[in-house]
Parts: structure tokens; C-alpha cells; sequence
């Protein structure tokens, strides 16, 4: 087996991890270049004292173990009869809280590289489910690089794979569900110069780019590998795209005038969907997607009324230039994106999607109770008292943490009646915002990570209330400006100021929740926000996992406790933390993006822009027990690319990761690929699934 490199790549990145410029440019409009969207005043209550190479290209490292994965309770897919379509499995009631017993994992993890392939340890093997342009719709044509329309592409699998969901149905059948976040047209189009000199017919083919998949997957023989499903009529496959799929809104906010324009008079109905990055799966069987840097798919901002321009900028369109230097110049191919013309179209983006792939003709919807900011994902899990409770963080340096509370409780069972009752769940409910205060003198959180005196980041926090129904409890806010400027409604009741909070995933078997924070190199800097007990560190690069703890287990509470259990970066540098496990045991982590959980509880972190120079990959670590802060490295991706989802199959044999972006590094092309993965040619983002060689369940 060849030695894996430790050579350390340039930090590019505007990020302040080795997240490449070109993917600054693309991902997210260059936010980091831009001013912090967040000017709130909020007093920082967290300063306040609260007394080898196979056949497939895969590089194997280290020892099989006994590792020990998969789902289960709400966070699981629901089991959905190819005949019914509703769901078969149990829809899960109160979660399992306190009771859990640690995980133990055993695999010997694979050390940091920057080989342009996928890494997996001795034992496992990994194959490529789909990638970009592979055929979705039945008839579809087959990928064309030099000939690719837009009709094409919406039948055909999009562009930079992120949130990954696995939903069984039948006997080794399942759907895969896959978000795709965002286009880099560099990488997409023989030829390509900039992004002004794109046709529309190019313009059309990155917007049908955006969107999601749902595609029917067969397992291979016994084993965890899985496939698109091949020799039968493939009812289920479906694109949705930004470019012509419509949506339909749910909620307080359907019918107001913020939502209303020319082509939809009566604000009810959107076409497309911007910007989706991570997600979930509920218990009845349907994915939940976030919108999120939807901000740089519009121009016009400069024109818009004076009245309306602070609104714009604090959730990152400009206001002051027609045409800003990252823009996609989308309003080339649809007039709907210049907000000179349409100044409502914005606020038709940046809410959570439900997507019910069992039910092709029904329309996806965008559920407005839950709230509009730059949605990471949200993630559900069943309260004791049956109202589901979803979780969800606003990826912005700065921004906040939210919690959406079901008025209606789940109803159990796998009838129709159950099933039609559970899909409007997520129509009506409470909104709640974060606010945090850590347990330590403002004097011992002092910016370079040094851990206070009682040897541990943590403290207490209130879930503020913004809006329930139709009931605004922030003064001069309807319940429908709350939810429409959401952001605005967190900063009025001094919601705390978070590093990048993406991914949040309740544990179903200990009930606490994990918050990814990626980083803020901005925390502390000039006249940034300084630090706190929940954000620590100044110039924060490598960021941390937030932990919850509900009080008294209750979901639906307004209290909790919290820690930090990993402070990530280099273990031999003084300012991380791994849950006061021995530091010399541990993998480098750098920049956690999507958390997840295993059978055992243990908890699985993909990351993004790692800052330590190696390529990006899955950790694991436990979180209870003598092994809280056990991260060991699982796999990493090829070069220049970022690990999204992962999602372990119910019945452990398999892991899904979406290896995004590959290849995407400064002065690539088609012609000139930083990146030849996953076939050798050029880069392209794909779905990759890892199992045991045995057969047996991925690390038992």
C-alpha cells in the first residue's frame, strides 16, 4: 500500500480553512469577503457569570474493527411498501433519554492525506453510487459533456451532491434522496472563460443542476454496496430542479405581501429551489431540505425601496451595486431574479423544504413556520409528549440556533389517515432562538482556548420564543414578519451570536443534541464580536461541537444546559479539547459541517475546509462513557472536495457519504481537472457508499 501523503496544502480559502477561493466563489457568493450580515448590538450573554488502491479507486488504511452502525427511531427512513406507499416501520414515540450506553468503536483510523481518491480503512471496500449527469428520469439521455442542455440535465443527476437520504421500501430496495447545493460552472463546461460569457441554454443547465434527486437503488447480492436500480419500471425517480419544479408554500407567511409578485399574485406557490444543503428524514418517510446561501442568485438589490434595502443586507444581498462582483447573473435566463423587477422574489428562498419522495405528483413544499435564514438543515426528533421537535442552525459567522415545535402531535401507525396527518405536521407550530450564558468568570474565557477553571466550556441556555402560530412575541414583528426576516426577530431579542452553526442532530438514544459550529476567523477580530464561553476562541478556524442537554429530557422546554465536547484542530496544540480523552489517541479534526449518529450513539462528524492542510473525511467519536472524545478518522475524500451527509442505512451495512466540489481548487478546468476523481478523466461530484468486505454490518 502506498504511504499516504502528509504533504500540507495552501490555505486558499476565504474561509480561513483550506476551502479553496473558487469554492468561496460558487458555495456561497464570497460570504466571508462581505461584511458579517449580523450588526445587531446583542449584548454577549455568554460573557455573563450564570453563578492500497482498488479496483474502484479506493485507498485503504488502517484495520478493520468492530464499529458498529446505524439508525434508528425518527431519524431512521420509514419502511414504505412499493404498493401503499406509507410507511411500514414505526414511527418512533418518545426518544430513549439517559438510558444509552457508550459505543465503543475499534477501527484503527486512517491518517491525514491529500491523495485524490477515497480512503477507507483495511476491511472495507466503496463504490460509486451516482454521479453529476448520471441518468435519473426513466429515458433519460446519457451524460454528453460537450452537448449538455437544459432539458438533459432534469433528467439526469445534479451538480455538487450534499445532504444524502436513504429511504427502504422494499426487501433491498430503497430511495436515495440527494440535495445539490450549488453549480461551478468552471468545472461544468468545456471552454468556460466567466460566467458573463456563459449562454442562457448554459445558464438553464446550472439551474436544472440545483435542486434534488430522487432515485430508486438496489443492493448488490448480500452485501452493504448499493446501485441505481436497474430492469423494472422505475416509478419513484424524480428531479427537482431551480429552473421549472414548483413549490408550494405552507404556513402564516402564505398570502402576505411579502411573498406575492406578479406571477403568483396570490403568494402561494414558488418556482424552484436555491441553495440546499443538508437536511433530514422524518419519521413518516419524507426529507427535509434547508435553502441557504440562496442570497447570491439575485441582482437588482441597489433598486429596491430604501424601507426594504436593511432587510435585503442582513441576509447578504446587496443593496448597493446592481450587479455584485460574485453574482450568477441568473435574471439572464429568468427575470424573477432581478429584484428591481420583482423585490419580493428573495423572500421565496431560504426556508425548509419537505420533500415527500413516495408521492411523486405531489408538489415539495416550503414550510414557512419553521422560519427563513440561510437553513444548514433541520433535523427532527419526537417529544415525550408526541409533537415533534426539529432543530436547525443558521450557517452565518454570527447567526443563530433555532428550535420549531410542532402545534400538532405525531399520530402512530402506518395508515393513510396517520401518514396524510403527519405530512402537515410541520405546517404550524413554535419558533424558538437560542440564548446562551456559560457558568465561568468572563476573565477565564479569554480568546486562546485555555479551558476555565472548572475544566470545561458549558454553562446554561433559554429558547426565546419568537412566534407561535399566528402569535408574534417580538414587540413591532407580526408572526408573519418574524418568520419572513427571521434573522431580524433573533437579533431583537439578543439571540447569541454563534460560530457558523450548520448541521444540528438530536441523539434519538440519548436525546441530546450536537450543533456543528465550522468556524468564524472573524470571532474577536477588529471590531467583531469577542468571545464567550460557547464560542471560546478568537479567530476561530477549526471550530467546535456544541452539545444540548434539554432540561428534564422535555423537547418542547424553553431551558437547558450546554458543552462544548470537542474544541477541534491539532490535538497537540493547546487550544483543543476532545472530551478530556488523552490527546495523543485522537485524529486532527478540523471545520465539522454534518453531524450524525450511529445504533450505539455514537457520534459521526463529516467536515468541510479542513484548515490543517489534508483533505477532508468522516470522524467518529463516543459520546459517552470512559470514550467520550475518542475521534478517530474513517475515511477522507479526494482532493479539493468536502464531506457531506453521512447516513448510515438501518440495518448497518452500509455508510453514504456525497463527496462535493471535487477538483475544486483555483485555476481548474475541464480541460486542466485538479481532480480526475471518480473516473479518471475530469472531477465530478458523486454519491459514494462504503461497506465491510465480509458482508457482516459495517464494523460489528
Amino acid at each position: 500500500m502506498p504511504e499516504l501523503s502528509r504533504r500540507l496544502l495552501p490555505l486558499l480559502g476565504h474561509s480561513g480553512g483550506s476551502r479553496d477561493a473558487m469554492t468561496c466563489l460558487y458555495r456561497c457568493g464570497n460570504a466571508c469577503d462581505h461584511p458579517v450580515p449580523n450588526e445587531s448590538d446583542n449584548a454577549y450573554l455568554g460573557d455573563v457569570v450564570n453563578a492500497s488502491m482498488s479496483r474502484r479507486g479506493v485507498m485503504r488504511a488502517g484495520a478493520a474493527g468492530a464499529l458498529v452502525l446505524g439508525l434508528s427511531g425518527a431519524s431512521a427512513a420509514a419502511a414504505v411498501p412499493a404498493s401503499a406507499a406509507v410507511p411500514s416501520a414505526p414511527l418512533g414515540g418518545a426518544p430513549q433519554t439517559g438510558g444509552g450506553k457508550a459505543g465503543k468503536l475499534s477501527f484503527k483510523a486512517i491518517p491525514p492525506n491529500t491523495l485524490d481518491t477515497f480512503v477507507v480503512p483495511n476491511g472495507y471496500d466503496s463504490s460509486v453510487v451516482i454521479r453529476w449527469g448520471d441518468p435519473v428520469v426513466p429515458g433519460a439521455p446519457e451524460f454528453d459533456l460537450g452537448r449538455q442542455t437544459a432539458k438533459r440535465q432534469s433528467q439526469q443527476f445534479g451538480y455538487n451532491n450534499d445532504f444524502v437520504g436513504v429511504l427502504p421500501f422494499e426487501d433491498n430496495r430503497a430511495l436515495l434522496v440527494v440535495n445539490h447545493e450549488y453549480t461551478n460552472e468552471n468545472l461544468m463546461f468545456p471552454g468556460f472563460t466567466t460566467l458573463d460569457a456563459l449562454t442562457v441554454e448554459q445558464i438553464k443547465v446550472a439551474m436544472a443542476a440545483h435542486g434534488l434527486s430522487v432515485v430508486e437503488i438496489e443492493r448488490v447480492g448480500r452485501t452493504g454496496e448499493w446501485r441505481p436500480a436497474q430492469g423494472r419500471r422505475l416509478r419513484y425517480n424524480k428531479r427537482i430542479t431551480a429552473l421549472e419544479t414548483v413549490f408550494k408554500l405552507t404556513g402564516p407567511v402564505v398570502g402576505t405581501a411579502a411573498v406575492k409578485t406578479a406571477a403568483d399574485p396570490k403568494g402561494q406557490w414558488v418556482i424552484g429551489t436555491l441553495n440546499n444543503c443538508a437536511g433530514g428524514v422524518t419519521p413518516w418517510g419524507t426529507v427535509l431540505s434547508g435553502e441557504e446561501n440562496f442570497n447570491q442568485y439575485f441582482v437588482g438589490g441597489d433598486a429596491v425601496a430604501e424601507a426594504d434595502k436593511p432587510k435585503l443586507a442582513r441576509y447578504g444581498i446587496s443593496t448597493t451595486a446592481r450587479y455584485p462582483s460574485d453574482s450568477r447573473k441568473w435574471d439572464r435566463a429568468q427575470e424573477r431574479f432581478d429584484l428591481a423587477k420583482h423585490p419580493n422574489e428573495a423572500n421565496r428562498f431560504g426556508w425548509i423544504v419537505e420533500v415527500d419522495p413516495f408521492d411523486p405528483e405531489a408538489p415539495p413544499r416550503k414550510h414557512t413556520a419553521m422560519g427563513r435564514f440561510k437553513h444548514e438543515g433541520a433535523n427532527v426528533i419526537v417529544a415525550k409528549s408526541g409533537h415533534v421537535v426539529a432543530y436547525m442552525g443558521d450557517d452565518e459567522r454570527f447567526d443563530y440556533l433555532y428550535k420549531f415545535v410542532s402545534d400538532k402531535k405525531i399520530m402512530k401507525g402506518n395508515s393513510p389517515a396517520a401518514r396524510k396527518h403527519n405530512l402537515s405536521i410541520l405546517e404550524s407550530g413554535t419558533l424558538y432562538v437560542a440564548q446562551v450564558t456559560g457558568d465561568s468568570p468572563a476573565a477565564e474565557i479569554d480568546g486562546t482556548g485555555k479551558l476555565p477553571a472548572d475544566g470545561a466550556f458549558d454553562g446554561t441556555g433559554k429558547w426565546i420564543k419568537l412566534v407561535s402560530g399566528t402569535r408574534s412575541f417580538v414587540p413591532g414583528m407580526t408572526a408573519a414578519d418574524v418568520l419572513t426576516w427571521t434573522r431580524q426577530a433573533g437579533d431583537a431579542v439578543k439571540a447569541t451570536k454563534m460560530d457558523r452553526p450548520e448541521d444540528v442532530q438530536p441523539s434519538l438514544l440519548t436525546g441530546k443534541i450536537y450543533a456543528a459550529m465550522t468556524n468564524n476567523t472573524n470571532r474577536a477580530v477588529g471590531t467583531n464580536p469577542g468571545v464567550d464561553e460557547a464560542n471560546p476562541r478568537s479567530a476561530n478556524k477549526h471550530g467546535h461541537i456544541f452539545e444540548i442537554t434539554e432540561d428534564k429530557g422535555d423537547h418542547t422546554g424553553e431551558s437547558f444546559t450546554w458543552t462544548l465536547p470537542i474544541v477541534c484542530g491539532d490535538p497537540a496544540a493547546a487550544d483543543t479539547y476532545f472530551g478530556g480523552y488523552d490527546k495523543t489517541a485522537v485524529s486532527p479534526i478540523s471545520c465539522p459541517d454534518n453531524v450524525a449518529f450511529d445504533s450505539a450513539g455514537n457520534l459521526w462528524i463529516s467536515t468541510d475546509g479542513n484548515a490543517l492542510g489534508t483533505n477532508d473525511g468522516l470522524f467518529a467519536t463516543p459520546i459517552e462513557g470512559s470514550e467520550r472524545g475518542h475521534l478517530r478518522q474513517f475515511l477522507t475524500v479526494p482532493r479539493g472536495a468536502e464531506t457531506c451527509g453521512p447516513f448510515i442505512t438501518s440495518d448497518d451495512k452500509s455508510v453514504f457519504v456525497a463527496v462535493q466540489h471535487p477538483g475544486e481548487i483555483t485555476g481548474a478546468s475541464v480541460e486542466k481537472p485538479a481532480s480526475t476523481w471518480p473516473d479518471g478523466d475530469y472531477a465530478k461530484p458523486a454519491v459514494v457508499v462504503t461497506w465491510r468486505l465480509d458482508g457482516r454490518p459495517v464494523g460489528s
